[in-house]
């Protein structure tokens, strides 16, 4: 099937900014009382936005004062250590070359999600950036996969998502996209994904890359 457009995942997808939400999780927690969380206490708990990460360590009653704590900091450290993934680049550079529509489909904050594509320079090659707090949904909601379609003129019949976690895979089912395409360079292995419904698992994007480029020469267009 050819594709027409490619939403990518941010955290554990297309970007490494475990780094800083962890420091902003060691920032935040003392100061209500509890220990500093591990790297990979944090790796486990996102993925379903902030609000839900957060009472993985917090009870209900100081999500608020958790994340009136954690924001601040983060806006002020969030930009200190980015990385985009080995082969990010890249895949972008390869799709916008064949006229595929490229954007951001992610649970990370919105604003959040626009400054690190402008700051990792990859935001021309972007159509669009959709996060927490643009619209009233997140993933997996299918209000916000067509909220996506419709911001970018696309159609999710020709739409391949490419995540790291569940929650990639049931956003592209909930919203009728071709497939989505996993990596475990994020919060899950291949055994999680596959479980969760990933019909392909690659260890990273430049495997993505390498077969999308075979496919490609072979149909002679972007197809899965």
């Amino acid at each position: 099937m050819e594709i027409r457009t490619v939403l990518f995942d941010l955290d554990g997808t297309l970007i490494d900014h475990l780094k800083a939400i962890h420091r902003s999780y060691c920032h935040t927690l003392p100061q209500l009382g509890y220990p500093e969380p591990t790297f990979e206490q944090v790796r486990r708990a996102i993925g379903g936005g902030l609000e839900n990460a957060m009472r993985k360590f917090v009870p209900e009653e100081r999500l608020q004062e958790g994340l009136a704590i954690y924001r601040p900091y983060w806006d002020r450290t969030m930009l200190d250590d980015p990385e985009l993934m080995p082969g990010g680049r890249e895949l972008l550079e390869w799709l916008n070359g064949r006229g595929v529509v490229c954007g951001v489909f992610t649970n990370k904050h919105g604003p959040s999600g626009r400054k690190l594509c402008e700051h990792l320079g990859v935001a021309p090659l972007l159509r669009g950036v959709f996060g927490a707090k643009d619209t009233p949904w997140v993933k997996p909601q299918p209000e916000f996969a067509a909220h996506a379609m419709r911001e970018l003129g696309a159609e999710a019949g020709s739409t391949l998502m490419l995540g790291d976690s569940p929650f990639d895979v049931e956003a592209a089912r909930n919203g009728g996209f071709v497939d989505c395409w996993c990596v475990t360079t994020g919060t899950h292995d291949e055994r999680e994904l596959r479980e969760a419904g990933a019909t392909e698992v690659f260890p990273g994007l430049p495997e993505i890359l390498a077969r999308l480029r075979s496919r490609s020469r072979n149909e002679g267009s972007v197809t899965v």
